[in-house]
């Protein structure tokens, strides 16, 4: 039995938060995207996450911004307490541009950008097998992309962007170095309290040898969290196996110095909710030298820029990269009077 031939304008591998902002901004200029999410359902794998000015400036163009301020409230200051000597250092966030730091559940930011699509434009289930360019009779020197997907169909497409997270397909494709482990390990969770947590709504970071430990309530009865530390590969068997019990009991040894409140977070976690994985980085300047793109092909998000949580730059800079994408090719599709010249995408996707 032969399988589907497809044709797409642009395809997005990956449905995660860079995927589905990087079809948003496509909407918005009238582009059509496809986007192939290798999961049978939206991947919620972190729970939450904290966006800076730039993530909300970003959403404010893509036009779901006011989805989620509605909700979630910024944070207007913060705490780091050494463990140690139990001195505690307060920090105050000051507004930029008009937003403040704040976090967000990632299904709600995730579903406030599918909201926004046709229904569609994302398939579950579909993952990406291999890639390949063909010369085309309608162009001179043109290429087409061909993406053959792991169920035997195949589908021809203009555009490839890769938002297929830290172990793109695309970006093997590309010639992107591997991503380097850090040496540090990070569980996430969500906190629930159905009574109320009580806790102040202020971002509190515990620091202690070869570990940081962060809380950040979301609502008032729902706290994220998260902890980063420092240990060898061998000593993460358990972890490793993914049982989410396993993973909230070999924490609690973990932080045995931790404050009480602070235990009590990691005891009121929505196990299903807790995530466990390497922390893992490009080097700059294997973005630099390397190849983000080749002709219409290319990566955005994890699948770039992969980065540790030191910054809390990772969600922001994919929805930027989103909205960068959606301008570049809006620009050469706006100037061909919607008709998407490859020349002119090539150009606009290199810059």
């Amino acid at each position: 039995m032969e399988k589907a031939v497809m044709h797409e304008e642009v395809v997005i591998a990956g449905g995660g938060v860079a995927g589905l902002a990087t079809a948003l901004a496509l909407k918005r200029v009238g582009v059509k995207s496809l986007v192939l999410e290798r999961a049978s359902e939206l991947r919620v794998t972190g729970a939450a996450l904290t966006l800076f000015p730039n993530a909300w400036i970003a959403l404010e163009s893509l036009g779901v911004a006011h989805k989620l301020t509605s909700v979630y409230k910024p944070f207007k200051g913060g705490r780091v307490t050494d463990v140690a000597t139990g001195v505690t250092q307060e920090t105050v966030l000051t507004e930029n541009e008009g937003y403040d730091l704040g976090p967000v559940h990632r299904r709600a930011l995730l579903e406030a950008l599918l909201e926004e699509l046709p229904i569609d434009t994302i398939r579950f289930s579909w993952k990406l097998r291999s890639i390949e360019k063909t010369k085309t009779c309608y162009e001179a020197d043109s290429t087409a992309v061909i993406l053959h997907l792991v169920d035997g169909t195949t589908i021809h497409t203009e555009v490839l962007i890769g938002c297929d997270g830290v172990h793109s397909v695309v970006s093997k494709w590309l010639g992107l170095k591997d991503v380097v482990n850090s040496g540090r390990y990070a569980v996430r969770g969500v906190a629930v309290f159905p009574e109320g947590h009580g806790i102040t709504h202020e971002m509190h970071q515990f620091v202690d040898k070869g570990w940081r430990f962060g809380s950040a309530p979301l609502t008032d009865t729902d706290v994220y969290w998260g902890i980063g530390y420092q240990t060898t590969a061998n000593k993460e068997e358990e972890m490793a196996k993914g049982d989410p019990q396993v993973i909230q009991e070999k924490i609690l040894e973990r932080v045995a110095d931790l404050p009480q409140q602070a235990k009590n977070v990691i005891q009121h976690s929505d196990v299903p909710s807790l995530s466990w994985a390497p922390l893992v980085f490009r080097y700059p300047w294997d973005l630099i030298f390397g190849k983000v793109s080749d002709g219409t092909i290319t990566v955005a998000g994890d699948a770039m820029h992969p980065m540790t949580p030191d910054l809390g730059q990772g969600g922001c800079t994919a929805l930027e990269d989103a909205v960068v994408l959606g301008r570049h090719i809006g620009n050469s599709y706006i100037r061909k009077g919607g008709v998407m010249s490859q020349k002119d995408l090539e150009k606009e996707i290199k810059l």
